[in-house]
Order: structure tokens, then sequence, then C-alpha cells
């Protein structure tokens, strides 16, 4: 008999002083392994492949996911403007004067696996230390209303369908750029 490692398929809440936080930072952090599964191995033409129909690139969408996450995380949760340091992650508009997604070409998959990762641990050291009160205080901005928990949620609904679309673009740009 093949001797296989047990899959663990339960939710950690250890990764916040407060269980309740910690398994929502635990299901954000699961988003984020299924998308580096998703990309992991790209070769480099794939990135910055574009398909006819217009789509963006999975370079660009990468960008993207990053792009959103900071934004969320900056502007509806901590209420204040980008760190330089964060402003210089993205030196591209994520989105054209049309509210297009800005091409993003150029960049490597560990160029933009950095931005994410960067992004992303800014994220969990500041939600990790939060207190289940400050979690769910109402932020009102012009427009919603919105809580910390909720961005959570709308960042992993974000990148799950990112993912898709970055998986069948793959797909297509292996068919595409293989020899035959």
């Amino acid at each position: 008999m093949a001797n296989h490692k047990k899959e663990q398929k339960i939710v950690d809440t250890h990764m916040s002083k407060e269980p309740e936080i910690g398994q929502w930072l635990w299901a954000l952090q699961d988003a984020r392994q299924r998308t580096l599964r998703e990309v992991e191995g790209l070769i480099p033409a794939t990135i910055d492949w574009l398909p006819p129909d217009g789509e963006s690139s999975i370079g660009t969408l990468l960008y993207h996911i990053a792009a959103i996450e900071t934004d969320w995380f900056y502007v509806e949760v901590l209420e204040q403007a980008f760190p330089l340091e964060v402003e210089a992650l993205f030196t591209i508009e994520p989105r054209d004067q049309q509210g297009h997604l800005s091409p993003v070409p150029g960049f490597s998959l560990e160029e933009h696996l950095k931005r994410l990762e960067t992004v992303r641990a800014l994220l969990l050291n500041v939600f990790q230390q939060m207190s289940l009160s400050e979690f769910r205080r109402v932020r009102s901005l012009e427009y919603y209303d919105v809580t910390p928990e909720w961005v959570l949620h709308h960042l992993m609904q974000h990148e799950a369908e990112h993912r898709s679309q970055i998986g069948a673009l793959r797909a297509r740009a292996e068919r595409n750029l293989s020899p035959g």
C-alpha cells in the first residue's frame, strides 16, 4: 500500500490572537495558496500572452489582485493613503481611463509573486494584531459602509474569480504557445 500523507482539511484559527479573525486569515491564505498553485511552473511567455479577444494577460491579473488588495486594505481598513514604499509597488495605474485593467507587461512571475507576498504580509501583520471590535467596526465611506471582516470576504471572492480567469488564460496560452 502506498504511503500517502494525509491531507488536512481543517480551518486553523491560530493566525490571530482572536480566533474569529484567525479563521478569516486562514481562509484568505488558503485562497492565496490556490492561486499560487495555479501559476506554479508558468513559462515566461504565458505571463504576458494576450488572447485575441482582448482579455487581460495573466500578469495583468496578478498585478490587479495585488492592487485591489492594497486598496481595500489601506483605504477601507486602515482609512489612510498608501505609504510611499507601497506606492512604489504599483508603477502602473491599475485601470485605464475607460475603466479597463491597464496592461502590465514586462514583469516576471517572481516579480508578480513578490508584490503579492509583500502586500499580504502587510495585511496579515495588521489583522493578526487587530481586536475583534476593530475587525467589526464599521467604516463609513462616501458611497458605502464596510467592515474589515467584509473586506476579507471580498478579497477572497475577488482572488477566486481572477484565479479562475488565470487558469483559463493559462490553458489557452499554453495551447497557443506550444509548437505544432
